[in-house]
């Protein structure tokens, strides 16, 4: 067999470059939970010829705290939320967008403005603001000569077309900001520029889970621990307690089939169990991604939109839960997040999720994660049409 070496200049969906190695090193781990293997190596060669370990597993049992408002889990130790991140890529910061990494851009903002320069975001920020104001002084530009084409007109009768570009419209290459641009980050304000200015930064930030990554935590690896008001909650009480949790303006309800949380969670475990890195794909209109090692290592390759499926139609019809996509959806709107997705190199998947009938099973079986059993999971791919692309 022959042994092909990757090449570093070869572009792919593959990011990272030079952080590669690094990014190897601190992701390393797909979960929480290792094995820490010490068996002395003359031992372990012994045992491998045996099919035998010694290995033990290391378990982190995390922290967290369940808030109903934002239907999240906090974990605020800053080393359980870097623990949960670097290992399997759960939960985000939330003060930033995905790594909890709001200190060290604290101390990057602090540290260059003691060198009187600006952080990348700043670069950023500002080079936004200032393709904001060209786009803003062009189309100035083009409505001016539109206006002098409609005098000229009706002064002498003259038809004459619009230029879209010359010397008075200005363009990418040669405009320049007539005045300095005022960028705005969102960021730094309030407590935040206060901290700046302090001489120890105060780590503000906590890792957000969302409901199935916080149950899949605590029930399927059983390294995290949730509590509220100050009492840990057992597993029995955080799997109803996440499923009241989205019955908040009916709270008289009793539990349902067709729960929010527990689609979402079926279709989060079933990835998961299958070795796939499941985030959260609101930025491309979708329920989730799916990585195949993390975000710091490739682009998601497939974008999931989970489509609720009752196996007992009339079960819709007297549900109090609005389910997102119950309903059969338009083609307009099918073929918009196919396309977006599209864009970015991603493979649009329709997960249909079938919700057992209340007909056929007794409604206490929701009081435990046995109900989980009831449910299957099929999937569809959706791929865009273009004859002018795939005809090789």
């Amino acid at each position: 067999m022959t042994m092909i070496a990757p090449n570093p200049g070869r572009k792919g969906p593959y990011k990272g470059g030079a952080r590669r190695q690094e990014n190897n090193r601190i992701y390393g781990n797909p979960l929480p939970l290792r094995f820490v293997d010490t068996t002395p190596k003359p031992l372990r060669s012994v045992l491998g010829l045996l099919g035998l370990s010694l290995a033990k597993v290391d378990n982190p049992h995390c922290e967290g705290v369940f808030d109903v408002a934002s239907r999240s889990v906090w974990v605020s130790d800053r080393h359980h939320a870097m623990l949960l991140w670097r290992r399997g890529f759960f939960g985000k910061g939330h003060l930033s967008r995905s790594e909890p990494s709001w200190l060290a851009r604290q101390i990057n903002a602090r540290e260059a403005a003691r060198k009187n320069q600006m952080t990348s975001e700043e670069v950023t920020a500002k080079r936004r603001a200032e393709r904001k104001q060209f786009k803003l002084d062009r189309a100035r530009a083009i409505a001016a000569v539109a206006a002098e084409a409609e005098a000229a007109f009706e002064r002498e009768g003259r038809v004459t077309v619009p230029a879209l570009s010359g010397p008075n419209i200005p363009s990418a290459a040669t405009w320049k900001p007539s005045s300095p641009v005022r960028e705005t980050t969102g960021e730094g304000e309030g407590p935040e520029q206060a901290l700046l200015d302090e001489d120890q930064l105060v780590d503000v930030e906590h890792l957000q889970l969302t409901l199935p990554e916080a149950f899949f935590l605590s029930w399927g690896l059983d390294c995290l621990t949730i509590s509220s008001t100050n009492a840990t909650m057992n597993l029995s009480t955080i799997w109803t307690s996440f499923q009241r949790a989205h019955l908040r303006h009916n709270p008289d309800a009793p539990l349902q089939f067709d729960n929010p949380f527990i689609v979402h969670y079926v279709v989060y475990h079933h990835y998961r169990s299958l070795g796939w890195v499941v985030r959260g794909g609101i930025k491309f209109c979708v329920d989730y991604l799916l990585y195949k090692r993390g975000p710091v290592f490739t682009h998601a390759e497939f974008a999931l939109v989970i489509c609720p499926v009752y196996e007992d139609p009339a079960d819709q019809e007297t549900s109090c839960v609005n389910l997102q996509n119950s309903t059969p959806f338009s083609w307009t709107w099918l073929s918009t997040i196919n396309r977006v997705n599209s864009q970015v190199m991603k493979t649009l998947v329709l997960v249909y999720v079938t919700i057992p009938a209340r007909s056929r099973l007794p409604t206490h079986i929701l009081d435990s994660p046995a109900c989980l059993a009831h449910y299957s999971v099929r999937e569809v791919i959706l791929r865009r049409f273009l004859p002018a692309r795939m005809r090789d």
